[in-house]
């Protein structure tokens, strides 16, 4: 009998076995996958915060940029990477590290390149990388931007660009970019044709969808500093033209890189009838905006700092190869003295695609002659500091068509510069009969050299993670 039962003992254990196998068999997959799910859930928090150490050691690079704006080695005089730990906030411990790669703005460019890789103390195997390029927008960022009210109303009737005043806007055309002012309210000059003494900062029959007002005024009166920058750096490494002592320079650049340096020497008689300048100002000089007679000085290559600071009235023209600016002033200003640059031909890049660029900055007005094509290009960002950007009133010359490829910046008022109509009719008495503004996207963050820059600092371009 005691045999018995201890066979069926035996039979239950063999029984029991089996029974643990089969569930041992069937719970293995189990027990793997909830091990499983358990290291992918610590890989994704490990991921998780890798990529947030790193996006914070971005971060912390825009905030010593914002600081420290030309410094691209972190404060150390060594190449990069540049490790930093970073520590909880919270706990104040060291839970992960960010290694940083800093690439500079190339020339011409205020665009620097931020690679940072972060990994967490418990799994420094999982590194993730963010990408982050950051930029300082420059002035020429708007396609007109004025300190005086400016009317757009004419020619085109779909204007390309950003427009913003420190006085108020009519806008009157299709826009496709912010149209802004400085103002809430304005006093609106006669010339605005307003229907009340005081308007909107923006206001006109154009769509609305792109206005804003008020927004923060640009501050004309820092070129000049900018100014003295540029006559420096003309001196110590660029191209420096003294006063002629007779009519000014002419400058032509050529598409081998160079730029034919002349002295004028005579000027053409001045057209007869009437002539007035936007403010309507009549024009009382006896000679002509063109040139006559010009004796060469010498051609050389634009200089690397790409500067030409000339302390004389100064005729611009040619094909521009390379990135060059050029200031026409003198300094102390004297609205007396202020020389003016003239624009008597074409004055067009060898190529459209940012590594070509001109800035015309001048003390006073920047002008387009009376001899200049009937069709005229000018592929520059330009600045009249004191002054304005404009084609004079010549009674009856009527030209065909005028294309501004780059920006306008100008102190005085915009109210279609360059073409002269009767009243607020289309009927064209002189200059312009058409004008085309198309903004270079490249001068944003690729302007001519010692271009004034926006105060915003550094933005961020883009964000990409691995």
């Amino acid at each position: 009998m005691e045999k018995k039962i201890n066979q069926k003992k035996g039979y239950a254990l063999v029984y029991l076995l089996i029974i643990i196998f089969i569930f041992s068999t069937m719970l293995m997959p189990l027990i793997n996958l909830v091990v499983t799910e358990m290291k992918v859930a610590n890989s994704t928090i490990d991921n998780e915060e890798a990529l947030q150490i790193a996006d914070a050691g971005a971060n912390y690079y825009q905030w010593h940029l914002a600081h420290f704006p030309s410094d691209y080695k972190d404060g150390a005089s060594t190449t990069g990477p540049y490790v930093h730990n970073y520590v909880d906030f919270d706990t104040q411990k060291t839970i992960g590290q960010f290694s940083l790669v800093i690439t500079p703005p190339t020339t011409g460019s205020t665009i620097v390149t931020i690679k940072s890789t972060g990994s967490t103390i418990d799994n420094p195997k999982i590194k993730r990388t963010v990408t982050v390029k950051y930029g300082i927008p420059s002035l020429a960022q708007y396609a007109i931007l004025n300190n005086g009210p400016v009317w757009i109303y004419y020619s085109p009737s779909v204007f390309s660009g950003q427009v913003e005043s420190n006085n108020g806007v009519r806008f009157d055309v299709t826009g496709n970019a912010p149209i802004s002012s400085a103002e809430a309210t304005y006093t609106c000059p006669s010339w605005q044709d307003c229907p009340q003494g005081k308007m909107p900062g923006v206001w006109g029959s154009g769509n609305s969808s792109f206005w804003q007002y008020p927004m923060p005024a640009i501050d004309f009166s820092a070129f000049t500093s900018n100014i003295a920058s540029i006559k420096n750096l003309a001196q110590s490494g660029g191209i420096y033209l003294p006063p002629s002592n007779n009519k000014g320079y002419s400058l032509v650049f050529n598409s081998d890189g160079t730029v034919s340096v002349y002295k004028v020497t005579s000027l053409k008689s001045n057209p007869s009838g009437n002539t007035y300048d936007v403010n309507m100002t009549w024009i009382t000089e006896d000679e002509c905006t063109d040139y006559n007679t010009r004796t060469l000085q010498y051609k050389v290559s634009i200089p690397s700092n790409g500067i030409i600071y000339v302390e004389d009235n100064v005729w611009v023209e040619g094909t521009v190869s390379g990135r060059v600016t050029v200031a026409a002033a003198t300094l102390p200003y004297n609205s007396l003295l202020a020389p003016t640059i003239f624009i008597p031909n074409n004055i067009v890049y060898k190529a459209k695609d940012g590594s070509d660029v001109l800035g015309l900055i001048g003390q006073k007005d920047i002008i387009p002659t009376y001899y200049a094509p009937n069709n005229l290009e000018i592929d520059a960002a330009i600045i009249s500091q004191n002054s304005s950007i404009q084609f004079f009133d010549y009674d009856g010359d009527i030209k065909n068509n005028i294309t501004i490829y780059g920006a306008i910046i100008e102190f005085g008022w915009w109210f279609d510069n360059f073409v002269w109509t009767n009243g607020i009719s289309t009927d064209v008495e002189s200059g312009y009969a058409n004008s085309y503004y198309n903004y270079d996207s490249n001068l944003l963050y690729g302007p001519p050299p010692s271009f004034p820059f926006s105060s915003s600092g550094y933005q961020q371009i883009n964000w990409t993670s691995n």
